[in-house]
């Protein structure tokens, strides 16, 4: 099962946005999105050895959509079931997580 996280709290335009998976028995895991058209392969995730998949990307400011891609299948769970799901469905019947991107803050 995977489990999705974001974190989009920015400082600096040179924080980027960090976002993780859990898929400790996956293989590959990539990161799509409408930040880069869905390009399947654009954004391979490094695994850090406890089951977590994760990205830290140069996202510009708004909103988007994403999903992980772990091991060729379309990934969008929650990581909590109970919780509100921060997902929109998508033109395949099937949901698209959410991120938010503020502007970078100056310091």
């Amino acid at each position: 099962m995977v489990y999705p996280m974001v974190k989009t709290q920015r400082k600096t335009e040179t924080d980027g946005t960090l976002f993780q998976c859990r898929a400790p028995e996956a293989r590959q895991v990539f990161l799509t999105g409408t930040f880069n058209k869905w390009d399947s392969r654009a954004h391979p995730m490094e695994p850090s050895g406890d089951g977590t998949w994760a990205l830290r990307l140069d996202v510009p400011p708004g909103h988007h959509e994403y999903k992980f891609l772990v091991d060729g299948d379309w990934c969008c769970t929650p990581a909590d079931e109970q919780a509100a799901c921060n997902c929109v469905p998508n033109a395949f019947g099937t949901m698209n997580l959410i991120v938010e991107v503020p502007e970078a803050r100056s310091l």
